[in-house]
């Protein structure tokens, strides 16, 4: 159950009481816990503004583990071994006293395990509090070793380029940046990290990796679920800050980046960062053409009616917040000139899916007759990161029969159909990544700087100028009618997971 070769580690969970510890960080840590990721000594501190003793406090816990564990519910003997490591201290953010008693709780464990752990400050609190939490840490010199001390920020880093740079700088005068982990859950994904391994391990891809064999990439993350109660960050957020910035930048910085010299952390986050800086600045005459937003309405999801954004508990009336963003990017650099990269994401919409579907061009001169072509269609390689983890390649091959008939089938690598257990969740790898001090899929500051640099004119463009069509497109399809029109004007349309068997 335990593993001896990682740190004595202090995980301290800020805002311990939310949903996102309930749901996500307590489960993944019991998981690690159970496969024999923790380490020997380990302790968990949650810190809460409700009042709980640690029995109740372990009790809530138990209710989220058992909800929302991979595993179903905790077995009662490992459950008791493990909730005895957490501890609950409640406590007001903005006063010192909060974090003397954390550090009094560190300095007591520290002194029963006679070593010097490695200590996780994980702030899943509201982004207004990482500065107060930050300042409060270093003014109550709970910082410890810097090679043992770490701050872990969910997102948002900040909600346009000036916050974040702000909000950057303010933390490495604190810390050093390799203390510091921002935290993106899709990079812990297993198929998106399996990208860097279906990319650099085989030596078939790297010749047709480029502008001479690749017609375009798509990269699509689509959600059938509306606000879902988050309409207080949402409504001030949108689709571009929420999801493009961070999670669909990410993907498309896999996909295009150059193969890196190792695998070691700074050297991957170097060549994500190169494509960033590679990708065509927005001047406004192109936003028309190449960006495009939308507003879920009334509509219908599997058979239900379903509510339009402007109809959702805590959202303005006449709210000009986008549900939907699609965008066409350039990287101009040697590899990908004049290869457009699509994206779009988008709530209330037909799907929930993530994909990436990379088109071949076209066989420069077809062999065969038209009369045997049943199906044709260009080769493409689909990644599929939800409903389904897969990679699958759409190839021509002849129908069986003697006459000569052509039709698309998949090459197709499933994950279901291979693993032996269950695949583990995305804070899973990111928290153990956390544990052992390697940050190849954490953003790094100067990464959330480009992102935003990037983003800046069509968010400018966005916020100044009010949508007129809004809400454009209904609960349940698969977004405006201009996001096709995006798309189509180059002679593409988009991929979806109906076309995937």
């Amino acid at each position: 159950m335990q593993n001896t070769k990682l740190e004595p580690v202090i995980f301290v969970i800020f805002g311990a009481t939310g949903d996102l510890n309930w749901r996500k960080i307590i489960p993944a840590l019991y998981n690690l816990y159970l496969d024999g990721w923790m380490p020997e000594n380990f302790s968990i501190v949650g810190n809460g503004r409700t009042k709980y003793s640690d029995t109740d406090f372990r009790n809530k816990m138990l209710e989220g583990v058992n909800k929302f564990s991979r595993k179903g519910k905790a077995e009662s003997e490992s459950w008791k071994n493990f909730s005895e490591k957490i501890v609950y201290l409640d406590g007001d953010l903005n006063n010192s006293k909060c974090y003397k008693e954390i550090n009094a709780k560190i300095k007591a464990v520290e002194k029963e395990w006679k070593q010097t752990p490695v200590i996780i400050y994980y702030l899943a609190v509201a982004s207004k509090f990482f500065p107060v939490i930050s300042q409060h840490l270093k003014n109550e010199k709970m910082t410890g070793e810097k090679d043992k001390t770490r701050l872990v920020i969910e997102k948002p880093f900040g909600r346009d380029l000036d916050s974040a740079k702000s909000l950057n700088n303010l933390l490495c005068n604190l810390f050093d940046e390799n203390q510091i982990y921002r935290i993106d859950h899709y990079l812990g994904k297993e198929t998106v990290q399996n990208i860097l391994a279906f990319r650099f391990a085989n030596s078939i891809l790297e010749p047709i990796w480029n502008r001479n064999y690749i017609e375009h990439v798509q990269i699509s993350v689509t959600e059938q679920l509306g606000v879902e109660g988050r309409a207080s960050y949402y409504d001030d957020a949108g689709a571009l800050r929420d999801m493009i910035q961070n999670h669909l930048l990410q993907l498309l910085c896999l996909i295009a980046m150059e193969t890196p010299v190792s695998f070691q952390a700074d050297e991957v986050r170097n060549r994500k960062v190169d494509v960033l800086r590679s990708i065509r600045r927005f001047k406004p005459e192109m936003l028309k053409k190449n960006a495009v937003r939308g507003q879920y309405g009334q509509g219908w999801i599997e058979g239900e009616k379903v509510i339009g954004y402007r109809e959702e508990e805590g959202v303005k009336p006449q709210s000009n917040t986008e549900t939907f963003a699609a965008i066409k990017f350039f990287i101009d650099n040697w590899r990908w000139d004049g290869v457009p990269f699509y994206v779009r994401t988008g709530k209330s919409m037909n799907q929930s899916s993530s994909i990436i579907s990379i088109q071949f061009r076209d066989v420069p001169h077809k062999v065969f007759p038209d009369e045997t072509i049943d199906n044709w269609r260009q080769n493409r390689l689909i990644i599929s990161i939800q409903p389904q983890m897969s990679i699958q390649l759409q190839v021509q091959m002849k129908k069986p029969g003697l006459d000569m008939t052509l039709n698309t089938v998949d090459l197709a690598f499933h994950y279901d159909s291979i693993s032996e257990k269950n695949t583990p969740e995305a804070y899973e790898t990111l928290l153990l990544d956390t544990m052992t001090g390697d940050q190849t899929l954490f953003m790094r500051g100067d990464q959330v700087e480009a992102a935003w640099d990037l983003l800046m004119p069509v968010l400018n463009l966005w916020e100044s100028k009010k949508s007129l069509d809004f809400p454009n497109y209904g609960a349940g399809s698969w977004g405006p009618e201009l996001a096709e029109a995006l798309i189509a004007q180059d002679g593409f349309h988009w991929f979806s997971t109906l076309s995937i068997n």
